[in-house]
């Protein structure tokens, strides 16, 4: 039986001016969703017309490809915040799967609520969250998240999954690995109602230089780190157009640190074993970063390939710089990813979403 179309629906609508990057081809077909009804409809119509679907939020951490997307993009406008008192001086504050996320950690360090401050900066909507296990100065989403309310789309049915039935890592999390099967609607974060926040990671640390600081403080110094780095969104920034961190920092066992280390002074890159940053995660399991490695198999920040590059700031971050291709943007990634295995044997991965292009190649 065939389905009505969704309220909104539209064909062949730009997807790149949606995008941090500013890249990527059309969706064939496209709606706007302000509503979970909106969700369900568009989904059960493409379900109807046996189309695929992308499902699209602040477009922050995408990549797609210039031929667009064949099938029906559903982009996440839901709106919504909604803070319930539990006791104990905390506090459950649900919001809508569409809200953006810095405006929404802005509101909570206006509260005073504890728990969020160090996610200051980070661009994209607050569905994504999740599914990213998001994470940024020692904080990651799993810190505070209480539950998601999701849309199984393999039963149509609704419900919460509660924290510890996220399967949350490093950047990971049950949404990630499933990703054809859920749909984020809200999120629910668990947050103290007053206190003094926990600063975890040495740089921000440095930059507080004091005990007790207030979660405003915090904000206003991570949003400078942030800016520092060209992690924030500014018009005015010339290494504006990206996804941020392009590659995931890769967790390798102890053995493989080590020789990473050995092949980093018999390389020349430094002169001790002791000088190659290595931080323990799990029991045998230690994060390498993925900037290091980057610049210590020869690439700089600024390097420039034509219309793309790497940013000036963070070696991280891959950026558009104007009237490229995504296939433009993937050749430098690759090319990255090429030379940092073959001088240390570690293949990183790609952190952004990549649709419609292949990635092992």
């Amino acid at each position: 039986m065939t389905q009505s179309p969704p309220d909104g629906l539209q064909e062949n609508v730009a997807l790149a001016p949606l995008t941090t990057l500013e890249l990527g081809g059309p969706a064939r077909w496209y709606v706007r969703a302000a509503s979970e009804n909106q969700i369900k409809d568009a989904l059960q119509w493409a379900s109807s017309e046996q189309v695929e679907v992308l499902l699209l939020g602040g477009g922050s951490n995408v990549v797609i490809d210039e031929g667009g997307w064949p099938g029906l993009v559903i982009h996440m406008d839901t709106r919504g915040v909604r803070p319930r008192c539990v006791g104990n001086g905390e506090i459950d504050v649900t919001v809508a799967a569409g809200e953006p996320w810095d405006p929404f950690v802005e509101r909570t360090v206006g509260e005073g609520w504890v728990g969020l401050e160090c996610l200051s900066g980070i661009p994209g909507s607050v569905g994504a969250t999740p599914i990213q296990n998001v994470g940024a100065y020692g904080h990651e989403v799993s810190h505070t998240l209480q539950s998601v309310r999701v849309l199984d789309r393999t039963t149509g049915l609704i419900g919460d999954v509660p924290n510890e039935a996220c399967d949350f890592a490093y950047r990971h999390s049950l949404f990630k690995e499933t990703p054809h099967r859920w749909v984020v609607l809200s999120v629910t974060f668990r947050l103290l109602e007053t206190g003094v926040p926990v600063v975890r990671y040495p740089e921000l640390a440095r930059a507080i230089s004091r005990d007790k600081t207030t979660v405003s403080e915090v904000r206003h110094t991570v949003l400078q780190l942030r800016r520092s780095k060209s992690m924030v969104i500014d018009p005015h920034d010339p290494n504006r157009r990206s996804v941020g961190s392009f590659f995931t920092n890769p967790i390798v066992s102890t053995e493989q640190a080590d020789a990473i280390a050995q092949a980093a002074v018999g390389l020349g890159a430094v002169k001790n074993t002791d000088d190659v940053p290595r931080f323990a995660t799990d029991p045998g399991l230690e994060k390498i970063p993925a900037a290091w490695l980057i610049e210590k198999s020869g690439w700089s920040k600024g390097h420039r390939q034509g219309p793309v590059g790497i940013s000036t700031k963070h070696s991280l971050a891959l950026v558009h710089h104007g009237g490229a291709t995504a296939a433009d943007l993937i050749k430098l990634a690759l090319q990255i990813r090429d030379s940092v295995h073959q001088r240390f044997g570690v293949t990183l991965k790609p952190e952004p979403n990549l649709i419609q292009i292949p990635w092992n190649q």
